[in-house]
């Protein structure tokens, strides 16, 4: 198969071409299942990607690429389509009250410093609390740090204007930290307890 560009991909899908399709599918496939396997099982996440090229192929004429490029268009519809999934599968987690959460305030660099991902029992932690998160907050932290992606795009991915998305990208790793220090902290409390010795039990307690 010859090598297309994006600009002739979409011009293809356009045309009805399978050469097209099967180009979209090779190109970006990979990276479309890697973001939805990261929110439902590997199953379903096959099925979803699937269904991501096929309105893809639909709506090809809704595509503009002076908006964002075809990846990142491809992830706007993944995105919604995972997003409507897991609110007709799992039932509603409920998100902590700002009120009860946010007396402290951090700044952007050490909210950035404090879940800056190092050790891999720490990356796999921080992934393990963002699951524990609502759809939606799981959904914005996966695009923030898993995938790597600016503000702007995950603005357009998700259609959250930029002005209310960092400030809900904010408040979310916020919780995130408190969560983390929370695990963290029962982590260390509970080596603690286990390397304290023990009290023969022949000695009368007090």
């Amino acid at each position: 198969m010859r090598q297309l560009t994006e600009q002739q991909i979409v011009e293809a899908v356009r045309r009805g071409r399978r050469e097209g399709q099967d180009a979209m599918v090779c190109r970006y496939a990979e990276r479309v299942f890697a973001m939805i396997v990261r929110q439902v099982d590997e199953m379903d996440a096959q099925e979803l990607a699937q269904d991501t090229f096929l309105r893809a192929f639909s709506h090809i004429d809704s595509y503009d690429p002076q908006k964002a490029s075809l990846s990142t268009w491809l992830c706007r519809i993944a995105y919604r389509l995972t997003l409507d999934f897991l609110k007709r599968r799992r039932p509603p987690i409920v998100s902590i009250e700002d009120s009860e959460v946010w007396q402290t305030d951090i700044s952007d660099e050490q909210l950035e410093s404090e879940l800056s991902t190092g050790r891999e029992e720490r990356i796999q932690r921080l992934q393990e609390t963002i699951d524990e998160l609502p759809d939606e907050e799981r959904l914005l932290l996966t695009l923030y740090y898993f995938e790597d992606r600016p503000l702007t795009e995950i603005a357009y991915i998700t259609g959250i204007e930029p002005g209310v998305l960092a400030n809900r990208l904010y408040r979310t790793r916020k919780k995130l930290l408190r969560r983390l220090k929370i695990e963290w902290t029962r982590i260390c409390e509970r080596l603690c307890d286990a390397s304290m010795p023990k009290r023969p039990s022949c000695l009368p307690t007090s």
